[in-house]
C-alpha cells in the first residue's frame, strides 16, 4: 500500500509547463531485426527518426539539421559535429513528445534464457540474466537516442530501473516520474524503454514498454498515442495468414470491453495473435489490451506501420476526428 501511495503522490505532482502532444511507442520488431540477436534495423530507425523530427518541428531557421550526436562513430577516426552552427541559432521550440521503445532483438533473448520475467533474483542465473538484459536494452536505448540526436532531436535516455521504477506481481508499484518531468520541462525528449526491474513479490521481472506507455499516458495526458509496429496495424489473426483482415477501427467501452467498428465482420469473436518464443512481454495481445486501457482515458491510440506515410500522418496528428479512408492502420477510441 505504501508503494502504491508513493506512485500516486509522484504522479499527482506532475505539472508540466508544456502539455505533452504525443507519446510514441517504437515497437521492437519495427526498429530491430527481431530474429537476429542485437541487430538494429538501420533503415527503419533512420526513417522513424526523420519522421519524428518532422512531426516535432525541430529545425533551425535555415532549415539545416543541427545534429546533436557528437560521439565518434564506428569506423571514424574523428568526432564529426557542427558546433559552430549553434552559435547563431535562437532557442528552438518543438512539440512535446515522449518516446518509448521495445526491445526487439535486444534483451528478450537474455531475459527468456535466464527466466528474469519469472522472478527468483536469489538464483545466480536469474541475477546474471538481469544484468545481461539491462546491458542489452540500455545498449539499444543508447543507439536510439543517438539516432534521434542525429536528426536534431534533443533526446535523453531515461531508464525505468535507474529511476527507481518497480513492480508488485508485475504490476507497477512505484514509478518516479520526476526525472522525466524535469527533462520535458527543460526542453528534452525523454526516451525510455522496457526494462528489467525489481518486483516486491517475485524479486524481479520484465516491465514491458507497452505497460510503461499506458502508465505515462494516464499521468501525462497526451493528445494522442502512436504505436509504431512492423505491420499495418491490428489484424483479426496473425498478419502472415493470407486471410487476415486489417481492423481499421476498434471501439473501447466503459467496462473495458471492445468491439470492431470497421470493417463490419460477422465472425469476429476474438482477435487471434501469436507471440515469439523469446518474447517475455506478451506480443500484440498486450499491445491491444494496453491500448484499450489508454483509449478508456479518452486518448486516441493509433497502431500503424513504422516508416510509412501512414505513420507520419499519425505522428502529425492528422487523424484526430475523422480518419481518412486512404489511411491504413488501426484506430482505438473510447466509445462516447
Amino acid at each position: 500500500m505504501e508503494k502504491k501511495n508513493q506512485t500516486m503522490e509522484q504522479s499527482a505532482s506532475i505539472n508540466l509547463s508544456t502539455p505533452i502532444r504525443c507519446i510514441v511507442k517504437l515497437g521492437g520488431a519495427a526498429i530491430t531485426c527481431k530474429n537476429e540477436l542485437e541487430t538494429i534495423h538501420d533503415e527503419n530507425l533512420k526513417e522513424v527518426s526523420l519522421q519524428l523530427r518532422e512531426s516535432m518541428n525541430v529545425q533551425s531557421p535555415s532549415g539545416k539539421i543541427l545534429g546533436m550526436d557528437w560521439s565518434k562513430g564506428a569506423g571514424e577516426s574523428e568526432i564529426s559535429c557542427s558546433i559552430n552552427d549553434f552559435s547563431a541559432v535562437p532557442a528552438m521550440d518543438s512539440s512535446s513528445f515522449i518516446v518509448v521503445h521495445g526491445a526487439g532483438s535486444f534483451g528478450h533473448f537474455q531475459a527468456s534464457k535466464s527466466g528474469v520475467h519469472k522472478g527468483g533474483l536469489n538464483k545466480p542465473l536469474v541475477k546474471a540474466g538481469f544484468v545481461a538484459t539491462r546491458i542489452s536494452v540500455t545498449k539499444l536505448n543508447h543507439e536510439i537516442v543517438r539516432a534521434l540526436a542525429r536528426e536534431g532531436i534533443p533526446s535523453v535516455g531515461v531508464s525505468p530501473f535507474s529511476c527507481g521504477w518497480s513492480t508488485n506481481m508485475r504490476n507497477i508499484a512505484s514509478a518516479d516520474l520526476s526525472a522525466m518531468t524535469n527533462a520535458i520541462d527543460s526542453g528534452f525528449v525523454p526516451v525510455t524503454h522496457g526494462d528489467a526491474v525489481l518486483d516486491d513479490e517475485l524479486g524481479c521481472t520484465i516491465l514491458s514498454g507497452d505497460v510503461i506507455i499506458r502508465h505515462l499516458a494516464a499521468h501525462f495526458k497526451p493528445e494522442f498515442v502512436v504505436f509504431m509496429t512492423d505491420v499495418l496495424g491490428v489484424y483479426d489473426r496473425p498478419p502472415l495468414d493470407s486471410t487476415a483482415v486489417l481492423l481499421r477501427e476498434i471501439e473501447v467501452h466503459e467496462d473495458g470491453s471492445w468491439s470492431v467498428v470497421k470493417p463490419t465482420l460477422e465472425n469476429i469473436s476474438k482477435v487471434k495473435t501469436d507471440v515469439a518464443a523469446h518474447d517475455t512481454t506478451g506480443g500484440m495481445e498486450t499491445k491491444i489490451l494496453e491500448a484499450a486501457m489508454i483509449a478508456r482515458l479518452g486518448i486516441d491510440v493509433y497502431i500503424v506501420k513504422a516508416g510509412t506515410n501512414h505513420s507520419l500522418r499519425a505522428l502529425r496528428g492528422e487523424l484526430r476526428g475523422n480518419v481518412p479512408e486512404d489511411w491504413l492502420g488501426t484506430v482505438i477510441r473510447f466509445s462516447k
